[in-house]
């Protein structure tokens, strides 16, 4: 599947800033190839991503497809910074 970019706005971007990563850092996560899974939240599809920023930080993000003007836009719902042991665990499976 082809992305055509990010779908963020008012909505999206203060939850996800609320825990300190830069919009900047959540792009290269989802970009950079990351662990993706289905997120068990009822209602609407989501998926669930871990990563690495280029500076080596690793990433917790919760994101959506959007279909906007026939173009498929990733639609981060809230990112954090993952715990030690969340990164250890991660390490681990890879």
């Amino acid at each position: 599947m082809k992305i055509a970019g990010f779908d963020w706005d008012g909505g999206n971007w203060p939850k996800c800033g609320k825990h300190g990563v830069a919009r900047e850092e959540i792009e290269q996560v989802l970009l950079g190839g990351p662990a993706v899974m289905a997120d068990p939240h009822p209602g609407e599809p989501r998926m669930r991503a871990i990563g690495k920023t280029a500076d080596g930080r690793y990433v917790f993000l919760v994101f959506m497809l959007r279909e906007i003007a026939g173009q498929s836009r990733l639609r981060p719902i809230s990112a954090r910074y993952m715990h030690q042991k969340e990164i250890e665990h991660y390490e681990g499976q890879e």
